[in-house]
């Protein structure tokens, strides 16, 4: 179990490296990086300040549909149905990346305290510092969660559809942040690698925790646990369990 975990941290680690390289050059200032974040900040708003109505809608979904909270609650529900169904350690590994996740990207916002962009009549305004995007975290750590649970309930005809579905709201979370102005491209870039970084170091911990259950490895187009579709999901308590029936 010792060796498993170590792998998995090491996993983690290793897709943390490209956001540690963004890190660097964002808090060195690096000036290729902040003629793109100045120029994606100028061109966007532009647009945003000429089509008031495609901004309205932007907002809609960056305050509402795609809103850290909304995506939250759904993660929240989610768990709690899996304690319902006595899924413990699928709903303790969406709790712990949902939390873990937020509690990161709060701790990194704080260490880089980067300015948010500062426009001439902006079309919206955030709080806080800007590095990483907590939309953009949120929204990869989220749709990761509600992605890898469910994967194993969804006809195999459909999971490609939400694979696109969950893509699209992770794109869709950043561009809208960088449109209104609230962030700059780098700091979407960075929430997306961030929270990748940790849906990967928690996927191969649970990873870890199966195999030492007795349970085989999964693909990940399977989801996380698919003997979800079981009547019990847990393992037994002593012996390997076989893997749950295509759907």
């Amino acid at each position: 179990m010792g060796v498993r975990l170590l792998l998995a941290v090491g996993a983690g680690a290793v897709a943390a490296v490209p956001f540690g390289l963004l890190l660097l050059l964002v808090e060195g200032a690096w000036p290729p990086l902040l003629r793109l974040d100045a120029g994606a900040a100028r061109r966007l708003h532009e647009v945003a300040l000429e089509h008031p109505g495609w901004t309205a809608t932007l907002r809609f979904l960056s305050d509402w549909l795609w809103d850290p909270a909304t995506l939250r609650i759904a993660v929240a529900l989610l768990t709690g149905w899996l304690l319902y169904r006595r899924a413990w350690r699928l709903a303790a590994w969406a709790a712990t990346t949902a939390i873990g996740g937020a509690l990161i990207g709060v701790l990194v916002k704080v260490v880089v305290e980067r300015a948010r962009p500062s426009l001439q009549d902006p079309v919206a305004q955030a709080p806080g510092y800007s590095f990483p995007s907590g939309h953009a975290m949120t929204a990869t750590t989220s749709c990761g969660v509600l992605l890898l649970v469910l994967l194993p309930l969804v006809p195999r005809r459909w999971r490609g559809l939400c694979w696109a579905a969950a893509g699209i709201s992770v794109l869709g979370v950043g561009f809208t942040r960088i449109a209104l102005g609230v962030h700059w491209f780098s700091d979407v870039i960075g929430g997306w690698l961030l929270g990748g970084a940790v849906v990967v170091l928690t996927g191969w911990a649970f990873e870890a925790w199966r195999s030492d259950a007795g349970r085989p490895r999964t693909d990940v187009s399977e989801g996380l646990e698919p003997e979800l579709t079981d009547e019990a999901p847990e393992p037994r308590a002593h012996g390997p369990e076989s893997g749950s029936r295509d759907r």
